[in-house]
């Protein structure tokens, strides 16, 4: 708007067109000298006052690789302490999923996620949930549990930060409870990884195990990286094991 007013008093002071255009480019070559530098200001102070700029900035590069360095960061940072175990994790998971494309710009990203004070969960997992179908968003929900029990221990403060990114994800309590058991467990897990009671009858234990085989059959994602079907190939175990286990303890077949 400043460059039209810079424009219109030039014309209104020489009645000349052409003296008033060459002034208005003039003025837009400054104001876009002017925008350039506060980008550049803004790139270099990272997103410290401003997560979400940072994250519209870098997801338009990065995508879903920036997407995921974000929740990792709101994992690893949960119980207010940062372990190698749990980048060593994030590293392998990384490198596994997109090979050479996983480099240094990526731990950088990362960096600044753990850096910041506050990382935009809300725009970041609704990006998720609009890009990736429910049986992938549920197993980041694995991944993001697997981050917390890297170190041997889901902490309470994990927990309920993979509880609210599950939430903002879309994926379903039930969902959640399950995969909370195979990490996080008690005398009843076996019971809630398959979404069932201990008072269940055991036919309701063998129909909610084959429903839950068919919904988290590895073949569910096996569009994705080798790290998403090893993921859920551990989880599709855990589900085996879950029902191997209620057998046991009640003697069915």
């Amino acid at each position: 708007m400043q460059k039209l007013f810079i424009a219109f008093f030039v014309y209104l002071a020489t009645k000349r067109i052409w003296l008033a255009a060459i002034a208005y480019i003039i003025a837009s070559l400054f104001e876009s000298g002017r925008t350039q530098q506060r980008r550049g200001q803004s790139r270099q102070r990272g997103f410290a006052q401003d997560p979400f700029e940072f994250y519209r900035q870098s997801s338009s590069k990065y995508d879903i690789p920036t997407m995921l360095m974000a929740l990792s960061a709101a994992v690893m940072k949960a119980d207010g302490k940062v372990l190698k175990a749990e980048l060593d994790y994030v590293k392998q998971f990384f490198s596994q999923q997109f090979g050479n494309q996983f480099n240094s710009r990526h731990l950088q990203v990362l960096k600044q996620f753990l850096d910041s004070n506050q990382i935009p969960l809300n725009e970041i997992c609704n990006d998720i949930r609009n890009r990736m179908p429910a049986e992938v968003r549920a197993q980041l929900v694995h991944y993001l549990f697997g981050i917390a029990k890297a170190d041997g221990n889901v902490a309470e403060s994990e927990l309920k930060s993979i509880e609210n990114i599950a939430n903002l994800l879309g994926v379903s309590q039930q969902e959640f409870i399950s995969l909370k058991n195979m990490f996080y467990r008690d005398v009843n897990s076996d019971y809630k990884i398959l979404g069932v009671t201990a008072s269940a009858s055991n036919e309701e234990v063998k129909k909610a195990y084959r429903k839950m085989a068919i919904t988290h059959h590895p073949d569910k994602v096996a569009s994705m990286g080798e790290e998403y079907q090893k993921g859920a190939k551990e989880k599709f175990l855990k589900i085996q094991e879950a029902y191997e286990n209620i057998k046991k303890n009640r003697r069915f077949k």
